[in-house]
């Protein structure tokens, strides 16, 4: 059932329609796999409208390899053709690399859906070895842990020649002039990134009379969880309502980095701690502003990763014991605000080169 190939590797895709970090990294996956030597590239788009049983069949057939960012389509609108593309990939002889970015912090209904991906897959690609340790630790699906390969994740954004203005960039640098620190948060906003205790840090830092303006570049994620409303309820508890800035999608990077140049310092508390799949933290350092994050779980966390653990210890990320209470986060927040800015090189192709290697090693010639 399998014919001579014509391309190395497939990569499955859901085109535009994928506006997340994931979404991006799939279509920065296929670009990076297309400019490298990897004996030729091509995308198949799965979507509601594209990607027939038909269309899956050919495009399985003509590559050697199948690779599938998950998730590659939003999870509750296509749930069955990535997994119909994985299964025909295996019927067809394919080998089948499966990039899973989480496990124990996804909703358990997603994780449900992905447990045929998990044992169609010839090899499973992570970013981190803590999420690595929780599908080890799953009780169902543990044993597809023996599957998995660590490689270091890229950057989803570079950070552009140029900005561009807003009319949010143009409200962030009025309250600089006026006095307010500005702290960020860049991505979509989900209970693991503990939305609530950054609005703790902020009520903090206005009763310490600093004057704070807390923005949040990104939207909420449409979950079953009421994460939206919960967060509005506790800013009005804490009187912040004021203070508290949720941008929404942002259209460009331009724009998205015009905002970062009037952020006097991000903040992450984050109740797994920093792991090294986490990409909106490698955008923030980009912005020359520090990172001021919850220290990793694990010890080992980047060890596969240099790239990622030299900004560690450069001081670009600034790291927060676990366990340590929101002032801890303050003190450290203010203590970073006094430092000058860390003007340093990114090498943005040279990560993804990393990402690519490491895949690289996974694939059949």
């Amino acid at each position: 059932m399998t014919s001579e190939p014509t391309y190395r590797t497939l990569v499955l895709g859901a085109g535009p329609q994928m506006q997340c970090g994931v979404g991006q990294f799939t279509r920065l996956l296929g670009a990076a796999i297309e400019k490298s030597d990897l004996g030729g590239c091509t995308t198949l788009t799965l979507t509601r409208e594209a990607g027939s049983a038909i269309d899956i069949w050919r495009a399985v057939g003509s590559a050697s390899n199948v690779i599938g960012n998950f998730p590659i389509v939003a999870w509750k609108r296509v749930v069955f053709r990535p997994l119909l593309a994985l299964a025909i990939a295996r019927l067809r002889g394919r080998h089948v690399v499966l990039v899973q970015h989480e496990w124990a912090g996804l909703h358990w209904l997603r994780r449900i859906t992905y447990i045929p991906a998990l044992l169609l897959a010839n090899r499973i690609m992570m970013f981190s070895p803590l999420v690595r340790r929780e599908l080890a630790d799953d009780a169902v699906v543990g044993w597809a842990a023996k599957k998995v390969v660590l490689a270091p994740l890229p950057p989803n954004i570079e950070a552009p020649a140029a900005i561009a203005d807003s009319a949010l960039r143009q409200r962030l640098a009025t309250a600089r002039q006026n006095g307010r620190i500005v702290i960020g948060h860049f991505g979509s906003i989900y209970p693991a990134k503990q939305p609530n205790a950054l609005l703790n840090m902020c009520a903090i830092l206005r009763q310490r009379g600093l004057k704070p303006l807390l923005v949040y570049v990104g939207s909420f994620i449409r979950a079953t969880d009421n994460v939206e409303d919960d967060f509005r309820t506790r800013a009005d508890e804490l009187g912040i309502t004021d203070d508290v800035i949720v941008s929404g999608y942002v259209e460009s990077d331009q724009e998205v980095f015009g905002i970062f140049s009037e952020i006097d310092a991000f903040c992450y508390p984050l109740g797994e701690g920093i792991t090294a799949r986490r990409a909106s933290i490698l955008t923030c350092v980009q912005s020359a502003r520090p990172v001021v994050v919850t220290g990793p779980a694990l010890s080992n966390e980047f060890d596969h990763h240099p790239r990622f653990k030299a900004l560690i210890d450069s001081g670009a990320i600034v790291l927060v014991p676990r366990g340590a209470g929101d002032e801890a986060y303050v003190d450290r927040i203010v203590s970073a605000l006094k430092q000058p800015p860390m003007h340093q090189s990114f090498e943005f192709d040279g990560w993804w080169q990393d990402a690519v290697q490491a895949i690289r090693a996974q694939l059949t010639p």
